[in-house]
């Protein structure tokens, strides 16, 4: 400040130290802010806040596609095998899944957190910050109270996820609870309000400590009973020796196998005219499902999907989305052999340790005139001991008393049983209805040692047989091989199947020549009394010439003794020679890998990663809704910007590992100086905007990646078993790191220890550790007790285990803030 001529001049730093909140920022505010109203700085700030949270988060998809990329590295070894070559190439991971899990991937979903703490101290000339450790401490309740709520609550109730690495969740739940716990003892116990160097480094240490605890486990290294294998003779898990063993068949050559694309476009053949795009997006779709996941895909995909991104999973507009359904409900598995079969995709059954109760069929239908119909019930896993379910019937188009007997009844597996036939019984009225469907839904007794496979709900559908009925054909048009013999032109009848009923049809020449082509000409199809579907056979001449894809055309027409023509009356059959249908399955395939080509994490160019950036879906517009562009709108500029990071096939994802972090660093920056000076406008304490606002801002993407995760898998592993590691690797290194580095700084420049008050911070963790055995408590339970599953269950116990946990993190906020705000004394 200085007076000239009675003239008092300020200089630009006391301008811009001179109006309220302007020092607690490290880079912000950027101009002087004197003349803004106090209302328009909140509002300005907060939007920034939020808009930053969003690039935050995609900028984390930039950073957890690098890591999903180094993770997900493989190399060939060679080893001993029954062949004639005497030995076998096979492909195991280089990284193992729980050591992934607990440094990379937790690293990659907790970096905003550990830097925000790394950067508030170094910022702070090395010493303790508020924002940074309390931010930890919030994101950790947040994580564990309320995103496996959520996860809990969304899974069907007929349904249950268990997490399978059992050990491992124990190691990490004991973790998550000491690593407080911890800080406790070093702050108020040992040396109350400092940190020695010895402290600090130990608490760094913790995180190495548990990464290979958790390994040991995950390994089973310890195991009374270990089970010799080559794989462990080797020194690999079986998940690592089994990587291509279980996915080698949906590849070959870099392509998708041509076998396994012709077992699935033959399925959905059966059933559905579709173009070839839609079909190569549906067997996409299906082969992506089979695909392992891992907790760094979920998080990338809840990201895209969020804002508007490039999806990780097929998006399928309705028409397609009924027909992949319709494909899922028959669960076709794709074989090692690239042939069909009927079954579950997964094992639920934990190799044959649980029971495994569902429906032999995911629908069936009868007669109304049968007045019975026949539902199979089987049991596979264990065999061994009594399971009680219950069956119980919901109307649909159908009515309960008017149309079948309504069922709400209790059965039970003996020891040894594997298979039982319900029947439900149908009601006859005479009268003339269309076709109406019911179902009827399994559901397991409480304290059951057993779960409920896929297929734990029946659709019945009553075909009416008091009238003759509509005929139609199956499909619009058929496509057969030259050198099929007989081309069967299948014809349904519905709405009705009674009495005997015929129908004329009539073959048309196209392209293909009746007598030179075909045998064709004209003829009567007879439905005796009660058939539903016939087929039109029609010979097929292989005259073995190169000839390009023939047509012919069938009608039909006069159908007798009161029947209808529906509205597939006229049908194209198409001929294809053997090499064009090859070929037409070659374009398929060719299809199919260049869908699933789109859904991996890495782009091929930078082109390419800009052409995503720009466009919403990345160019998937199809699909894209009113929400997608809306987001894409928002967070256009963050995509363009960290479109510039390298794409991730340079270095094996490491270079843009390394980019990504340093983005990362700069982000977290303004991050922590927006929420600084938010909070100070609004007059909240730092301890109270970190719990609030910062914590959920960085934590939504982990509570959708939980979320979808969850939904998808048939563990509960990736949803809610990685939430402890997490936790635990956030102090361990969020912590460790940033307080090892200032501990030994003060020791060096002044003999003294590292100033770490504990107050607010000590109580606010005292309150996450007691909350955080309430819930792991809640889950143990969950697990061995009631309902043998950490998630789903019956609808009233996950609603009232969803309630008491985000209780309890509402009381983790209440009481933390009350005690920021004086109204509460801390013990500490």
């Amino acid at each position: 400040m200085l007076d000239v001529n009675n003239t008092t001049y300020y200089t630009l730093n006391e301008v811009r130290d001179s109006f309220d909140c302007s020092k607690d920022g490290l880079w912000l505010p950027l101009i002087s802010e004197f003349t803004w109203h106090p209302y328009a700085r909140t509002a300005v700030y907060l939007i920034g806040l939020l808009w930053c949270f969003m690039g935050v988060a995609i900028l984390a998809d930039v950073f957890m596609c690098s890591i999903e990329k180094i993770t997900s590295k493989t190399r060939i070894i060679t080893i001993a095998s029954t062949s004639k070559a005497g030995t076998e190439e096979i492909e195991i991971r280089v990284w193992n899944d729980t050591v992934a899990n607990l440094t990379l991937m937790a690293l990659g979903s907790s970096a905003p957190e550990i830097l925000l703490s790394i950067i508030e101290i170094v910022g702070n000339n090395f010493n303790a910050g508020e924002l940074g450790p309390s931010t930890i401490v919030g994101s950790a309740a947040f994580n564990l109270l309320v995103i496996t709520a959520v996860c809990v609550v969304v899974i069907d109730s007929s349904e249950v996820r268990v997490i399978k690495s059992v050990k491992v969740f124990f190691i990490t739940a004991f973790s998550c609870i000491f690593a407080y716990i911890w800080l406790i003892v070093i702050l108020v116990a040992i040396t109350p309000d400092f940190v020695d160097i010895w402290e600090a480094v130990i608490t760094l240490l913790f995180f190495p400590i548990l990464v290979l605890i958790a390994y040991v486990a995950d390994k089973d290294f310890c195991s009374k009973a270990q089970k010799i294998s080559n794989s462990m003779e080797l020194g690999f898990d079986d998940a690592q020796t089994k990587l291509l063993d279980k996915y080698k068949h949906l590849w070959k050559d870099g392509k998708v196998d041509k076998n396994l694309i012709a077992q699935i476009l033959k399925e959905i053949g059966k059933s559905h005219h579709l173009s070839d795009e839609d079909k190569a997006r549906l067997a996409a779709a299906r082969i992506a499902e089979e695909q392992k996941k891992s907790r760094g895909w979920y998080r990338v995909n809840a990201s895209r999907k969020l804002f508007g991104g490039k999806s990780l999973a097929p998006r399928l507009n309705p028409q397609l989305s009924e027909v992949y359904d319709d494909m899922k409900a028959k669960d076709t598995v794709i074989s090692d052999q690239g042939s069909a079969y009927h079954g579950s995709l997964v094992d639920l059954s934990d190799k044959g340790r649980i029971a495994v109760l569902e429906f032999t069929a995911s629908s069936v239908a009868v007669l109304e005139r049968e007045q019975k119909c026949k539902v199979g019930i089987r049991r596979y896993g264990k065999k061994d001991n009594q399971v009680a379910f219950r069956l119980e019937t919901i109307d649909g188009s159908a009515t309960a008393g008017e149309d079948y007997i309504p069922v709400k009844q209790t059965l039970a597996f003996q020891p040894g049983q594997t298979y039982i036939e319900y029947v439900v019984e149908i009601i006859d009225d005479n009268v003339y209805e269309p076709d109406e469907t019911f179902f009827i839904k399994m559901a397991l007794e409480p304290e059951q040692e057993a779960l409920l496979g896929k297929k734990s709900i029946n659709m019945i559908t009553i075909i009416n047989d008091d009238e003759p009925g509509t005929l139609e054909f199956a499909h619009p048009s058929f496509v057969f091989k030259e050198s099929v013999g007989k081309a069967l032109v299948a014809v349904n009848r519905v709405n009705g199947a009674d009495g005997r009923i015929q129908v004329s049809w009539k073959t048309e020449d196209m392209t293909a020549i009746n007598g030179r082509d075909f045998e064709g000409g004209e003829g009567v199809l007879v439905f005796e009394h009660g058939e539903i579907a016939k087929a039109i056979e029609i010979p097929i001449y292989d005259d073995q010439d190169a000839e390009k894809d023939e047509h012919f055309k069938v009608t039909l027409s006069d159908p007798t003794d009161g029947a209808q023509l529906g509205s597939k009356v006229k049908t194209i059959v198409t001929i294809v020679n053997d090499e064009d249908y090859q070929g037409i399955v070659s374009r398929l395939v060719n299809l199919t890998s260049l869908n699933i080509d789109a859904l991996k994490v890495d782009s091929a160019s930078y082109a390419q990663q800009f052409e995503n950036a720009m466009n919403v879906n990345g160019g998937d517009l199809e699909s894209a809704t009113s929400f997608d562009y809306l987001m894409h709108f928002l967070t256009f500029g963050w995509k363009i910007i960290f479109a510039i990071v390298p794409p991730v096939h340079f270095c094996g994802g490491w270079l843009t590992f390394i980019c990504a972090l340093i983005m990362m660093i700069f982000m977290t920056i303004i991050v922590g100086d927006l929420a600084s000076i938010f909070g100070c406008l609004c007059g909240l304490e730092k301890p109270i905007t970190a719990i609030t606002f910062v914590a959920l801002g960085t934590s939504l993407p982990d509570l959708f990646a939980s979320k979808q995760a969850a939904e998808m898998e048939a563990t509960a592993d990736n949803s809610v078993g990685n939430v402890t590691g997490s936790n635990s690797v956030n102090v361990f290194l969020g912590l460790g790191l940033p307080w090892s580095v200032a501990a030994v700084y003060h020791y060096v420049k002044s003999g003294s220890a590292f100033y770490v008050p504990a107050g607010a911070l000590a109580f606010s963790v005292l309150l996450y550790a007691i909350f955080a055995v309430v819930c792991l408590g809640l889950l143990i339970f969950r697990h061995y007790v009631f309902p043998k599953g950490e998630l789903g269950g019956a609808t009233w116990f996950k609603w009232v285990t969803f309630t008491i946990m985000v209780v309890m993190w509402l009381l983790y906020i209440i009481v933390s803030s009350l005690q920021v705000d004086g109204k509460i004394t801390s013990p500490f």
